[in-house]
Parts: C-alpha cells; sequence; structure tokens
C-alpha cells in the first residue's frame, strides 16, 4: 500500500516541494507524517508543530465564528447586514456580468448574513476573471500574501463599496470576498478585533495554541518560508518566517489570514465532529454545524461554479461534496484548500480527517497531483 512518505519523497527529491506536514485521522487513529525541511536548500527538518501560512483554509474558521453570534442571537441567517455595515447598504449591480463598471442597476434587496455565508452577496470571483466588475474587484481584494498592506477594515470596506455587485445578492456563488466581509461583521457585531473574538472563541477553547493572524517572535523558528512555482521551473521564495506575518496585520483577513498547524485544525475539525462540542463545552450548536456541512447552491450555481470545485457544493465557510467526480469524493464531505498549498476536509459521517499542509503556492484554483494524490490516500486510509 502507498504510504504519505511515498506520496511526498519524488516532490521532495526533485525539489519542488521543500516539505510537508500531513495528517490522517479517523476517531482514534491518527497519522501523522513529515517530509523535507522548512526552507528550501535544508535548514530545520519538517515538524509535526510546524507553523504554514494556511490560506483559505481559514474561511471554515470564520464561518464558525459568524455562526456563534448566529447561536447567540446577536445576528439571524435572514438579517440584513447592513445595520452593521452599513458602507454597502445600498449596493449597485452591473446591468450584465460583462457591462462596464458605471453600467450598474440597484440591488432589488439588501445583502443578508445567508448571503455572505453561502458566498451569494453578488463580490467575489467567478470563472471569468477578465470581467470589468471582477478587474475592479481586484483593486480592492489584495494579494493574500501580503497581509500588511491591505488597509484598516473601515478603509477596506470603504473602498469595496465602490466596487459594484456581479451579480444580484442570492444569484450566484463567487469566491473569496464574502469571508472577508464576513470577518469584518464578527468584529462590528461582537465589539471586538476579528483577532481577538477568534483568539478567545475559538482558539483557546480548542487549544488551537499555534493559529492566530501572526507569528510571535518565539515562534518564528517553527515558521515555515513560503514559495511560488517559476514558469521556467524550480520555486521562488515570497514570504520569509520574519516577514509578513511576523506582525499583527492592520486588516485581518477572515478569508485567508490565518498561520496554524495540522493538530490545531484537527482540534477544529474534531469539533465540528462533535457537532459543536469540545471538552465537555459547547462551542457551536448542532443545528449550526449542520447549516455550515451542508451544500446549499442550487444545481446552476454548482456548475457555475467549476472551476473552483469538482464534485462539490458549498457550506458555509467550505466545499461539500455533492457527486463522486473524483476517487476522494464522499459525499458530504466538508473543507476546503487554500492558495498556498494546503488543505483541510472532515467526513461527518465516518469521523474521517484529512489535513495536508505544504509550503508552494497553487498556480490556479485547480488542485495540484500532489494534493489529488494525498486525498485519495485519506479516502483509502479512513475507508
Amino acid at each position: 500500500m502507498t504510504s504519505l512518505q511515498d506520496i511526498f519523497a519524488p516532490h521532495v527529491r526533485d525539489g519542488s516541494l521543500p516539505g510537508a506536514v500531513a495528517l490522517v485521522a479517523r476517531g482514534d487513529r491518527v497519522e501523522v507524517e513529515t517530509a523535507g525541511s522548512a526552507r528550501l536548500g535544508g535548514g530545520a527538518p519538517m515538524a509535526r508543530d510546524s507553523i504554514f501560512r494556511i490560506a483559505s483554509v481559514t474561511k471554515p474558521v470564520t464561518a464558525a465564528a459568524v455562526m456563534m453570534l448566529v447561536d447567540e442571537g446577536r445576528i439571524g441567517l435572514d438579517d440584513p447586514v447592513d445595520r452593521w455595515l452599513p458602507e454597502i447598504a445600498k449596493p449597485v449591480v452591473v446591468r450584465t456580468p460583462d457591462a462596464p463598471v458605471i453600467d450598474v442597476v440597484p440591488a432589488v434587496r439588501p445583502i443578508t448574513v445567508a448571503d455572505l455565508l453561502t458566498f451569494r452577496a453578488g463580490w467575489g470571483f467567478p470563472s471569468d476573471f477578465s470581467l470589468p466588475a471582477v478587474q475592479a474587484l481586484f483593486g480592492v481584494q489584495k494579494n493574500g500574501l501580503s497581509p500588511q498592506l491591505v488597509p484598516p477594515p473601515d478603509e477596506w470596506m470603504a473602498e469595496l463599496a465602490h466596487v459594484p455587485l456581479l451579480h444580484q445578492p442570492g444569484e450566484a456563488w463567487l469566491y473569496n470576498t464574502c469571508s472577508d466581509i464576513q470577518g469584518v461583521l464578527i468584529s462590528r457585531v461582537s465589539g471586538s478585533a476579528l483577532p481577538d473574538f477568534l483568539a478567545e472563541r475559538v482558539f483557546e477553547p480548542l487549544g488551537m495554541t499555534d493559529t492566530g493572524f501572526e507569528v510571535p517572535a518565539g515562534k518564528l523558528d517553527r515558521f515555515t518560508t513560503s514559495y511560488r512555482p517559476l514558469p521556467e521551473g524550480g520555486l521562488e521564495a515570497v514570504d520569509a518566517p520574519a516577514g509578513q506575518w511576523s506582525s499583527l496585520p492592520r486588516f485581518a483577513s477572515g478569508a485567508g489570514g490565518l498561520v496554524s498547524t495540522v493538530d490545531d485544525l484537527h482540534a477544529f475539525a474534531r469539533m465540528l465532529l462533535a457537532e459543536g462540542t469540545a471538552g465537555g463545552r459547547r462551542l457551536l450548536s448542532a443545528d449550526a454545524v449542520r447549516q455550515m456541512t451542508t451544500d446549499h447552491l442550487t444545481p446552476a450555481q454548482r456548475e457555475a461554479s467549476g472551476l473552483f470545485m469538482e464534485g462539490q457544493g458549498w457550506g458555509f465557510g467550505g466545499s461539500v461534496d455533492v457527486a463522486p467526480v473524483d476517487p476522494w469524493n464522499v459525499m458530504g464531505r466538508y473543507g476546503w484548500v487554500g492558495g498556498t498549498g494546503t488543505a483541510a476536509h472532515l467526513v461527518p459521517s465516518t469521523g474521517a480527517v484529512s489535513v495536508l499542509l505544504t509550503q508552494v503556492q497553487m498556480t490556479g484554483p485547480t488542485p495540484p497531483q500532489l494534493m489529488r494524490d494525498f486525498w485519495t490516500y485519506a479516502a483509502t486510509a479512513t475507508a
């Protein structure tokens, strides 16, 4: 039987993968494997507690925080968000998706909390990045690997308000932006900065001691270097341990700003598998977890999102498998991938968890072969 080392070894040998840490679990059976080193060309070997930029694997954590506020009755799924986000109280929508950004009509209804959670608010990325409204959004949705360059939340929201929606609220699934808006919503509803809210309500109760929006100086020796593939081959370092995550950013991105470890992400997954409980304490209601891990898209919305999802729909903060397109698709499997080369999933029906953390950026929305091989292994190992 193929092992995780068999999957990683060829990539480490040819230099396309500096290192990786992976976890595959079902119940009390937990397998963790490390490979390579924390930076290209040597240095400290990769370790179980190595810290990675998890990018969009942040999204399920942010959605869970929103649902905590829903559980408490501080917001409702059908509530318009303009009470807390007045900048987007009167959004406008381009007349057609390919229309110029000045050819707009009023939104037919307000944006709701549910619209943000299901990525159907009208802001975000479709399969066609060339559309004028999408190009305008790129000016606001800064590079997720440069958190220090993003303006504070109030300024970011003011900039976003000048970008028209690509579709009417509720009409289409669009990637990414809604998670950043969720982060601002959490802060304004709770009265706490997003890093503080997540630390108090999620990370501390779950013992996620290495998860946050910055890496303290005392942990930088465990923080990995981030790379991107070059067109001509090889890798280029894009962020070192003492770089963009060595201090707290002005804008904590609910879409992709967290760093974490395999064990911290496993702790979060176990809480969801336990229907919102951990250590005898309830963090989320069972209904909140069910809504997070249920597909909310229409068939047409799923079909239009094929660039980002294969055999999947969308819950709150993550995809949900709905069709056996690939060997690893299991109905109801929930989770997501990060553009920095990360992935975390759980299967409510079996209790399986898989986490893959690497340092090499994806070159597009399509998962790389290494990730696909890992998912195939995880599906077999937890069957």
